[in-house]
């Protein structure tokens, strides 16, 4: 057990060390390093293409199609019969 919390500290600490670095551009270039890892660990965005766009809207116009089939059958419902 003590070893799994070694491994989940091991990347906490490597954070906590740059600021302990007393140089100032061995700092820097420390927290530049770890910029790039966090970087490189994050998935980039999908790029918007019409594609998507096209399909979003295609839903959207499905739904009020849906919406109004619905608003249709409760009109024809009688209220306080």
């Amino acid at each position: 057990m003590s070893f799994g919390l070694i491994i989940v500290a091991t990347p906490a600490a490597a954070i906590e060390t740059c600021r302990f670095i007393e140089a100032k551009a061995e700092r820097e270039a420390c927290y530049h390093r770890q910029e790039q890892e966090l970087a490189a660990k994050r998935k980039p965005e999908p790029p918007v293409t019409r594609s998507s766009e096209s399909k979003t809207f295609d839903q959207l116009q499905l739904m009020r199609r849906d919406d109004e089939e619905v608003y249709r059958s409760m009109r024809g419902i009688c209220r306080g019969c």
